[in-house]
């Protein structure tokens, strides 16, 4: 029996807030993971996301990928514009609305509804979380910067939900004066 030659790979990396995980391929990065409760759980979870990929050691795009995650995560402004995701299997308006995310800079952030407007789909607020809370790219793909209503932190599907979602907007100086986020 032939062996099934893997396509995707993944590694963990140390970052200011715990150990994070990066999966990638031929056509990209397939998913980046915020951390568990610990390195262990990363590792298990990055397993579960990405059954078919062994654990390597990153290439030169995967590491500059770690490397501006990395600095992303201790609080230096990094534009992470360059990398390329593996988007095969991602829903188009997903596209479209993690591409409004990534125009959001650090420190700044929008609500659904200014997502949806954003894109030419006022109604589509609900649809933006739901885009967001399936973001497999986060958090290069900034879907902590985007708030509910009345500039309300929301949900956050990250481990530790919405002190994770807020503890990513003080490392990047989100405005405190903004009423609600930190209430």
């Amino acid at each position: 029996m032939n062996a099934v030659i893997p396509t995707v790979f993944f590694a963990l990396f140390d970052t200011a807030v715990g150990a994070c995980g990066i999966a990638w391929g031929n056509a990209g990065i397939c998913g980046v993971q915020l951390p568990e409760t610990d390195a262990a759980q990363t590792c298990v979870r990055m397993r579960q996301r990405f059954p078919e990929a062994a654990e390597a050691a990153p290439g030169e795009d995967a590491q500059a990928a770690i490397c501006g995650i990395s600095a992303m995560l201790r609080g230096e402004a990094q534009k992470l514009d360059t990398l390329v995701f593996d988007m095969r299997g991602v829903p188009e308006f997903h596209q479209r609305v993690y591409a409004v995310a990534c125009a959001i800079p650090p420190g700044q952030t929008l609500t659904y509804g200014e997502v949806a407007a954003r894109l030419g789909e006022p109604g589509a607020a609900r649809a933006v979380g739901q885009a967001l809370g399936r973001n497999p790219f986060a958090p290069v793909v900034p879907c902590h910067r985007v708030l509910a209503a009345g500039d309300k932190p929301g949900g956050f599907s990250a481990s530790g939900g919405i002190r994770t979602k807020l503890r990513l907007l003080i490392i990047e100086g989100a405005m405190r004066g903004t009423p609600g986020l930190f209430d």
